[in-house]
């Protein structure tokens, strides 16, 4: 049981980190289909830019994660409002073919924090 845990968590980390690689980078460094998206759906040049840098930045952590789990967990964290914000835009434009890994990210959020062997919320 506990090696399945562990296999899910890293492939979870891997599928994780592939989302928000790539949207980040196709941001910063302006994609023509990322930009064109994301005017689409009322995002300026420079806001498109600022939230690619912010999810670059989470990903950086994530990474960083990977020798110090406690920057990993801060990244998921981090980028948690970004997958929930993308869901939530993608399905008020009904762009339901790009929702997909928005709502996988969100749900991998959860699945992540949960298998991680370092993380914990006490009530």
């Amino acid at each position: 049981m506990e090696t399945i845990k562990i296999a899910v968590h890293w492939l979870s980390y891997a599928y994780y980190l592939y989302v928000f690689g790539y949207a980040s980078l196709f941001k910063v460094f302006q994609k023509e289909s990322m930009m064109q998206s994301m005017q689409s759906l009322g995002f300026n040049k420079t806001w498109t830019i600022a939230i690619g840098v912010f999810e670059l930045f989470g990903v950086i952590l994530i990474l960083i994660g990977i020798f110090q789990p406690q920057y990993k967990n801060a990244g998921i964290l981090f980028l948690f409002p970004f997958a929930v914000g993308a869901f939530t835009t993608h399905m008020a434009h009904q762009e339901y073919n790009h929702y997909y890994n928005s709502l996988t990210v969100c749900i991998l959020t959860i699945v992540l924090l949960v298998t991680d062997k370092t993380f914990r919320i006490t009530l």
